[in-house]
Parts: C-alpha cells; structure tokens; sequence
C-alpha cells in the first residue's frame, strides 16, 4: 500500500509534486530575468548593425552614392569642356581683333548661305556640328 503523499508525487525525490514545481518556475524565472538584459542589448546592437550597412546613409548606399558622384563629375567635366569651347568661339568674335575665319564660318551657319565651289554636307537636325 502506498501512503497518500507517495501517491500524489511529493514524497518522491524526482517527482514533479508542487515544491520541485515551484523550484523550476523560480529557477526558469532567474534565467530569463538575467537572459532579458543581453538579449535587449545584443537586439539593439543588431538593429543598429544591419542599418550602418543597409539603412539609408549605410554602406551599400555609400557604395551607390560614390557611383552617381563619378557620372556627376564626368558630366561636369564635358559640360565644363563644352563651356570653354563656346567661349573660345565667342571671344574669337569680340574685341578689336575678330578672327575672321570665325566670323565667315558663324555668319555663313547663321545665314546659311556658301560659296560655288564648296561642297556642303547636311546634318539630321539633332546633330552638333562641333
């Protein structure tokens, strides 16, 4: 015969009866209390981790930004280039000495008018003579 503790489980040693049960919820209850802090700071940690790589002033924009600043300076260059072609162009035409080269050739495009002997050779209409 079995006495009434024995059977409910408390007088065993491994059993699972109220006091073990209260043990185990008290020691899962420390391990999360002292599991709650690192996992807060590693998550935080994370969070501020994938954003310096992936958040918008992260690396891989960096990476995009460096791209759109080397076309932005390529552009810059050719319409650098193309402004002081057209200033070279136009002090050609200013001042007491006028190249007059320069002058014929402009004044001829402007009035569009040749010469008997000159071959002329047509452009689509978008395209840049110089």
């Amino acid at each position: 015969m079995m006495r009434d503790g024995a059977a409910s489980g408390e007088g065993a040693p491994w059993g699972f009866g109220g006091f073990h049960m209260v043990r185990i919820r008290r020691a899962i209850g420390r391990a999360l209390k002292l599991m709650a802090a690192p996992v807060v700071l590693s998550s935080l940690a994370g969070f501020f981790i994938w954003h310096a790589s992936h958040g918008e002033r992260g690396l891989i924009a960096r990476e995009a930004r460096v791209v759109q600043i080397a076309e932005a300076r390529t552009e810059l260059a050719r319409a650098t280039a193309e402004r002081e072609a057209a200033e070279r162009r136009v002090n050609a035409l200013r001042g007491a000495t006028i190249d007059r080269d320069q002058l014929e050739e402009r004044a001829r495009a402007l009035l569009n008018m040749t010469q008997r002997e000159e071959i002329v050779i047509p452009y689509q209409p978008g395209q840049r003579l110089f």
